[in-house]
């Protein structure tokens, strides 16, 4: 099984069918759950979250790397929201063309006029990966971004890995059972919260889950609040309108929220254009990034993660700007990055953009969002850039190269899915917390991964997009 599954196993389909009935037990005992609307009018329900029904095989040598260099991209990203110049000539040209993230730096510019309320920062981020397959065969870790708002599954995540140590003992597979991994970041995630709730300093202050009104991925944001009661931690969950509608800011910039004080306001939320309905609901960021709560992210980390940042930091000489006297760490973050171009006005974005249309199988175009399904493809590509390619549009954009990972087969079981075998593709992901207090980093550590599968079919999207599924990796 060490590179793949047997096809013995793969292709005895009254077994698998009779494992399949096994796999949705063991996930719904788990608690690998989510919930369902399956219409507006219709009542909820509760069912598994789509998984994979095997761990998916990942080499132990490139799963250690991208763990080890997790605290390096906890210090990057916090040295970037820290480096307002940086910020402002990295995303000059986007905010100029893209109101989301011009919105954004609105936010960040206001924030750094009247200065910071608070000296505590919580960072917690997922720098997501695929393995690139060269033409001899060989495999390197290659970074597809890092989230560094509402970095999600880390409650579920925590739980996937007894489900799929049942379904490999059921199918006779004892050894491969003991080789899935641990794997605990909703604790780890809760113990940043924590930290950076006892640094605030009041017994009384809540944690505040910032939420959208409809939430399939509720069940997994509920291991992160548990983790917290746990800890004798008050949790509770707003939306925009709530905040703007009940909250409040007093003399010393305390955030009050129906006449709570906040100590944490962490964001599952307000990541894309369409969380930010009204005025209203941009004035509640506003509040809450001028307050004394303790942000998660605050505004210049949420802008640390946009793509064109990313793609500013694989420039020569950038990463030297944030490590200058540590090259080993320059080399271990500049070996994860994948080739990243700009499209910036002038001949560089010129060069890119008649790569691209010569070649646009090679690359993968982006835009400044996040949320899954947002990143363009093939011959789309052509069709955008021979739109956009005299413009100052295509700045919005960002090019990179694509990843080309090695198809695994595997089932991807879904509610309401027909079962098949399909040629799959993963996605690994490292979940990072840090909290720094003044100049003082209090904690900086790696606390999980995730593992999304999906078929190769699909070129893009996520769990909550409805293409990838929850996995577990099997080291070999």
């Amino acid at each position: 099984m060490a590179q793949g599954i047997p096809k013995d196993l793969l292709m005895n389909t009254a077994f698998i069918n009779e494992l399949v009935e096994v796999a949705k037990d063991a996930a719904l005992v788990h608690g690998v759950l989510m919930r369902v609307k399956e219409s507006p009018n219709s009542s909820e329900l509760v069912t598994y979250a789509p998984f994979t029904l095997f761990p998916t095989p990942v080499p132990k040598a490139v799963f250690l790397q991208a763990k080890a260099v997790q605290i390096h991209y906890n210090t990057l990203v916090d040295k970037i929201s820290r480096d307002p110049d940086f910020l402002h000539d990295a995303l000059a040209c986007t905010i100029a063309v893209d109101d989301f993230t011009a919105r954004l730096f609105k936010v960040h510019q206001q924030i750094l006029q009247e200065g910071r309320s608070q000296s505590i920062v919580l960072g917690l981020n997922r720098s997501d990966y695929m393995l690139d397959e060269k033409e001899d065969g060989s495999m390197s870790l290659k970074q597809i971004e890092i989230n560094t708002i509402s970095a999600s599954f880390g409650g579920l995540a925590s739980h996937t890995p007894d489900v799929h140590r049942h379904i490999l003992k059921v199918a006779g597979r004892l050894e491969e059972s003991q080789r899935v991994l641990d794997n605990k970041p909703a604790v780890g995630l809760a113990h940043g919260i924590a930290k950076a709730w006892e640094l605030y300093g009041s017994d009384r202050a809540v944690v505040m889950f910032l939420v959208e009104a409809m939430q399939r991925n509720i069940l997994d944001q509920r291991f992160i609040e548990n983790e917290l009661w746990k800890r004798n931690i008050t949790t509770i969950r707003k939306r925009f309108e709530e905040v703007s509608k009940s909250g409040k800011l007093d003399e010393k910039n305390r955030l009050f929220v129906d006449g709570q004080e906040v100590a944490v306001v962490y964001f599952r939320h307000g990541y894309m254009p369409q969380n930010y309905t009204s005025e209203q609901t941009w004035e509640a960021r506003l509040m809450m990034e001028r307050s004394l709560a303790v942000k998660c992210p605050d505004i210049s980390t949420h802008l640390a993660g946009t793509k064109k940042v990313q793609q500013v930091l694989a420039k020569p000489g950038i990463l030297e700007r944030f490590f200058p006297d540590q090259p080993q760490v320059v080399e271990q973050l500049r070996a994860t990055f994948a080739g990243l171009y700009t499209l910036d006005m002038g001949s560089d974005g010129d060069k890119t953009v008649e790569m691209a249309m010569a070649t646009p199988e090679r690359f993968v175009l982006k835009p400044q969002r996040e949320g899954g399904g947002n990143n363009i493809y093939g011959e789309e590509i052509c069709e955008v850039l021979a739109r956009v390619k005299d413009s100052s549009e295509r700045m919005a954009y960002i090019l990179m190269d694509k990843i080309q990972p090695r198809p695994i087969q595997n089932y991807l079981l879904r509610r309401n899915a027909p079962l098949k075998i399909s040629n799959c593709l993963s996605e690994l992901g490292f979940y990072g917390v840090y909290v720094r207090k003044g100049q003082d980093m209090v904690m900086n550590d790696c606390v999980g991964h995730l593992l999304r599968t999906k078929s190769s079919e699909h070129s893009d999207g996520g769990v909550n997009a409805g293409v990838a599924v929850l996995d577990n990796p099997l080291l070999f």
